[in-house]
């Protein structure tokens, strides 16, 4: 975990990072996310959203971590939704969630 935690922080400080409902959006719509991370403590409607709107772009989406530790990995508070807008970062994380028990991969 802490692999997928760096690696947030790393992608944060090097810009390739977005977060908040309306700025992800604009970065799935826009095409430029390569990953969106979802907290598993968000709200069902924000999971249901968000995994609507990424298979509808083709997107991948993860659901796994909690708030507090998305929000701690970038120096932010709690943060329940990222999108990784660098193809490098997004392979980074992805293959750090895959030793993560806790992680449900949406298609």
């Amino acid at each position: 975990m802490n692999k997928v935690l760096s690696s947030l922080g790393m992608a944060m400080r090097a810009g390739k990072l977005v977060t908040g409902d309306e700025t992800v959006l604009k970065a799935v719509r826009g095409g430029k996310a390569k990953l969106v991370l979802v907290a598993g403590d968000a709200s069902d409607n924000t999971k249901k959203k968000f995994r609507d709107k990424c298979n509808s772009y083709n997107v991948a989406i993860v659901v796994a971590l909690d708030r507090e530790s998305i929000g701690g990995a970038i120096g932010k508070s709690e943060r329940v939704l990222v999108a990784v807008t660098d193809q490098g970062f997004a392979s980074m994380i992805e293959g750090g969630l895959k030793s993560i028990t806790e992680v449900e991969y949406i298609d």
